[in-house]
């Protein structure tokens, strides 16, 4: 899929100039079709809102009226089930994503069969990625695995990148993560290694702070969650699937 080379903030300028006014998804089809270079990248749904159709572009969601008039970003939350609509929307592309991730390129910490597991976009330099990682025990035992991923907040080349490409490059990725998590720099190492990819899915799945907590079904639990609240939260989101 190739990737917009036109910003949203272009795109609603430019709707704003235009006087197109056909109707129904080739309204939206036909404003949009000008602006974005791949229109396959585009998903047009309806919304519970009338009149409002949900429109993705590439990761991105956004509303247009159904004349293909007028451009929206932003949440839409159902205020009668507090359901965040725009959320779940978005949650569907993050499962596509990470439908994707080799687990051979995780660094893993808890039991193969635990009742839980996530993935956590972390950066050993981050204090509350710290405190995450001093109550692995304690996920465990809240049945929990904990399934690391690098973001390096100070972005690809930064000493932060440099200590997790020795930490997956390491023989020992959990000993390596340990001293990392402790303060203290891991043995150097270089190899071929994810730590640019997982940066870079990262940044395209929304994340802008670490630690970021996901779960493969796609759902964002952004900042640090002490074990037994992330438990609650996991079999909440569970009971919402109807698992």
């Amino acid at each position: 899929m190739k990737s917009l080379t036109i910003s949203l903030g272009a795109v609603l300028v430019l709707i704003g100039m235009s006087t197109a006014s056909a109707t129904d998804f080739e309204a939206i089809e036909a404003r949009l079709a000008s602006l974005v270079p791949d229109m396959d990248q585009v998903v047009i749904n309806e919304t519970p809102l009338p009149g409002v159709m949900q429109v993705q572009i590439g990761g991105d969601i956004v509303y247009m009226s159904e004349d293909g008039r007028y451009l929206m970003q932003g949440r839409l939350i159902d205020m009668e089930t507090q359901a965040d609509l725009t959320d779940a929307a978005k949650a569907v592309l993050r499962k596509e994503q990470l439908q994707n991730l080799d687990r051979q390129e995780l660094v893993t910490f808890g039991q193969n069969d635990a009742e839980f597991e996530v993935l956590v976009f972390t950066d050993p330099d981050c204090g509350y990625c710290r405190r995450l990682h001093q109550q692995m025990d304690e996920y465990e035992d809240a049945g929990i695995t904990v399934h690391y991923l690098a973001f390096p907040r100070a972005g690809v080349g930064s000493q932060t990148y440099d200590k997790l490409v020795s930490v997956w490059c390491a023989e020992d990725r959990q000993g390596a993560m340990d001293v990392a998590k402790a303060g203290r720099t891991p043995t150097p190492a270089t190899c071929e290694n994810p730590v640019t990819t997982q940066y870079q899915m990262g940044q395209a799945l929304g994340v802008t702070g670490t630690p970021s907590i996901m779960t493969f079904e796609g759902d964002i639990i952004p900042g640090y969650v002490p074990p037994d609240r992330l438990r609650e939260r996991l079999e909440a989101l569970n009971g919402n699937r109807g698992n």
